[in-house]
């Protein structure tokens, strides 16, 4: 397996997201938004390798274009810098923390791309599959609609190529009606296919009481461990964000906690849960490259 947390539990994978991208996107701390960052490109680059280096320069412009929105509509901040053409000021403030939604929303769409290669459609029904299963079913569909929408739409565009009705064939007229054409057969298509999946689970009884679910996953030892050393440490950032011991200020001025006791062990946490798939692979690694060497 190239990504060993992927084989663990759901809830283990769910839960590892969902306490890394909240505590990234609601503290927007500087300490926490670099680790974030650093650790979601690092495990983006051992799911999708080179496709996640094309990813990360498609980002390179969000990242610019969200850093330079905040300082021409937001002039608030102490230390002034400049004046616009129309006389508004530009802070230093106003353009750090531009800067620092920029990079929370960099990290948040690199988490995400994780998200989306660990947590497949199965997993997602497994989770939610009893206690909310429209939402959960949709949720799936989602998340598996983009790759399948991608590869049937290669698919028509080859067709469509081979009787000379592809979008490079012609003049700009008969380029912009072929393009409608393949749309139109996508939009159908798509239309069909959500018709019948959804037929397809009601004829399997999905969301009746007392309808029995396949699993293949259990939940072991292994998992009882990881889970609560991630509760733990999550536990522990809530607690010191609750209590002020980790916190920023933009406005007026730019204020950072100092380290303390409180706030140290707080970024090993939060570095903890950030790096625990890389970690987690990088160990099954070395334990394979081990076993081999003994044989």
């Amino acid at each position: 397996m190239s990504d060993t947390f992927s084989t663990y539990h759901p809830i283990i994978n769910f839960c590892l997201f969902v306490s890394v991208m909240g505590i990234g996107m609601f503290s927007l701390h500087p300490v926490f938004l670099v680790i974030s960052i650093l650790s979601g490109i690092l495990y983006c680059l051992r799911l999708k390798g080179r496709k996640c280096v094309r990813f990360l320069l498609g980002m390179l412009p969000v990242f610019l274009v969200t850093s330079a929105i905040n300082p021409l509509f937001s002039h608030q901040g102490m230390t002034l810098l400049f004046y616009l053409r129309d006389g508004n000021p530009v802070t230093l403030e106003s353009i750090i923390y531009g800067m620092a939604m920029g990079s929370m929303l960099v990290s948040m769409l690199v988490w995400f791309s994780c998200f989306n290669e660990v947590m497949t459609s199965d997993k997602i029904v497994y989770l939610f599959g009893k206690s909310i299963p429209a939402v959960s079913l949709v949720l799936s569909m989602v998340l598996r609609f983009v790759p399948k929408f991608q590869t049937q739409i290669r698919k028509v565009s080859d067709a469509q190529k081979c009787i000379g009705r592809d979008v490079s064939d012609g003049g700009t007229v008969q380029k912009a009606r072929h393009g409608l054409k393949i749309l139109s057969i996508m939009a159908s298509w798509a239309l069909e296919n959500s018709v019948e999946t959804a037929d397809s689970m009601k004829s399997r009884g999905y969301g009746l009481r007392g309808r029995t679910n396949f699993s293949i996953y259990r939940f072991d030892t292994r998992d009882k461990t990881l889970l609560g050393l991630m509760l733990g440490a999550f536990a522990y950032l809530v607690l010191c964000i609750a209590l002020g011991k980790v916190k920023t200020l933009y406005y007026p001025l730019l204020e950072v906690n100092p380290c303390t006791g409180w706030s140290v062990p707080a970024y090993l946490a939060y570095g903890f849960l950030a790096l625990l798939p890389v970690t987690v692979d990088i160990m099954e690694d070395i334990k394979w490259h081990y076993l081999r060497s003994e044989i």
